[in-house]
């Protein structure tokens, strides 16, 4: 081996001895991965295919020392780094071309304290691989729709998922966060230690550091009524008013939306739908099943549907559910908003849109957020502020081929600029392909000021850029 070409934090070409290399690789318990290994390609792969990035190096963590370990080399050697638990961020900034990726995926620890209703759970765990250890004590956890996300990323861009609306966001259940900073210490960030920084770390994302262990409340769930019902794609306006009539009424036990897609040919669709664009109303109702019945009823009668797959279920199985419909190996782009309103105008746009929609892997997305857990959270008790929006809005669209890119993103961007009226100027981090929507609408102003001051306090040389960046 020789010296290793790589990049420094502000993009110029450098070159690291290869004694410097080898010492590096040689203290991590994990591993290093270079170029030249065998595993390096697969390694580099993340979610969103779009993003085909080559770092210099991989830190394969096993724990936080580790995580340490790379900070200081990396700091020591003026390198870009990124930051990587399962690699599904649409924005693909867990791997850097250049840098040094500090990869989390083999920190899969978690304890669970059934009496205390908490779990421990380090970075590498998703949130399906929780959720699956939760289910043999009767709990589970408020966060992810698909189970393949990563925690720590999910978590600090607030947290979204099929409990959200009974028991609030990801981030409003933690009860504590292990963080190794900038210059290589080890903090704990809580309502006791250091809480501006517990603060920041609800909602601004990975700017502050590497999360090696987040401690969640967790709540009894066990048995969810859950599924979805299928309409014609010709009744998707329909189905969207039938959205907007109960979200006034239904209870906090019932997390819902409505998806525009093309059905898979996989399970549970039956093979009549395979392939066929549709409208379906996606629920989780996390209570006794008997009252979901009820309050579910008038909503799968409406129709009829083409088919009604909600039953109940383990919650863990619940949480699987939507992975056929956004699994990996695509390209990705995505625009996200939440909504001022869902007037007849607004659902005519997204109805008429996905008419023309270029590909069967695209999803349209309008959850009902609001009314529910996420509101009885103050607006400045975390960094995470868009809190008073009933309707989010998502356009996740995936195609297979690089050709294809083009019209995809094309279409997106038009979609995305037709819905501008009813648009608020509010968008969840998690969700958006974009620079620029990050930076204009992820936080109210008195919190973009809040978060810079952390930043400077932290990361005062904007070490952790790779994320949705607060520059200082």
């Amino acid at each position: 081996m020789s010296n290793l070409p790589a990049v420094t934090l502000d993009g110029k070409e450098m070159s690291l001895p290869e004694s410097a290399v080898k010492d590096f690789g040689q203290s991590l318990r994990g591993g290093l991965i270079l170029p030249a290994d065998p595993e390096y390609d697969d390694a580099r792969i993340v979610f969103n295919r779009m993003i085909d990035r080559r770092p210099a190096m991989i830190a394969r963590c096993a724990g936080t020392a580790d995580v340490i370990r790379a900070v200081k080399f990396a700091r020591a050697h003026d390198l870009l780094v990124a930051v990587r638990a399962a690699g599904h961020g649409v924005t693909g900034k867990s791997v850097c071309d250049g840098g040094l990726v500090i990869d989390l995926r083999p920190m899969k620890g978690a304890r669970i304290d059934p009496v205390s209703r908490t779990a421990r759970a380090e970075p590498g765990l998703t949130w399906g691989e929780l959720n699956d250890d939760l289910q043999v004590f009767g709990l589970g956890a408020t966060g992810g729709y698909i189970s393949i996300t990563g925690i720590p990323g999910l978590t600090l861009g607030g947290g979204l998922g099929w409990l959200v609306r009974k028991h609030g966001l990801a981030m409003d259940n933690l009860a504590s966060v292990d963080v190794v900073t900038a210059d290589g210490e080890l903090l704990v960030a809580s309502d006791e230690q250091n809480p501006d920084l517990f603060w920041g770390l609800r909602g601004g994302g990975g700017n502050f550091g590497v999360a090696t262990s987040l401690e969640f409340r967790v709540h009894p769930v066990g048995t969810v009524l859950a599924g979805l019902l299928i309409h014609p794609i010709e009744r998707a306006g329909d189905v969207l008013r039938l959205l907007r009539e109960h979200v006034d009424t239904v209870p906090d036990e019932l997390t819902w939306g409505v998806l525009l897609f093309t059905v898979p040919a996989e399970p549970p669709f039956p093979p009549p739908l395979h392939g066929v664009p549709v409208a379906a109303v996606t629920i989780c109702y996390a209570g006794s099943i008997e009252e979901g019945e009820e309050v579910l009823r008038p909503i799968r009668e409406f129709g009829p549907p083409l088919a009604d797959v909600v039953e109940p279920m383990p919650y863990n199985i619940a949480q699987v559910g939507a992975d056929v419909v956004w699994p990996p190996g695509f390209h990705q782009y995505w625009k996200s908003s939440f909504l001022t309103d869902l007037g007849d105008a607004a659902i005519d746009t997204i109805t008429r849109h996905f008419a023309s929609v270029p590909s069967p892997r695209t999803v349209v997305v309008v959850d009902h957020n609001g009314g529910g857990a996420i509101d009885r959270v103050g607006e400045d008790e975390t960094a995470f502020g868009h809190r008073g929006w009933t309707y989010n809005l998502l356009i996740s669209t995936a195609w297979a081929e690089p050709a294809d890119s083009e019209a995809n993103i094309q279409w997106t961007r038009s979609f995305w600029d037709e819905m501008e009226p009813f648009r608020a100027d509010a968008i969840y981090v998690n969700y958006s392909s974009d620079e620029d929507d990050l930076l204009a609408s992820a936080y109210t102003a008195r919190t973009r000021k809040r978060l810079v001051e952390l930043k400077r306090k932290y990361d005062p040389t904007n070490f952790f850029r790779l994320n949705a960046n607060i520059p200082v």
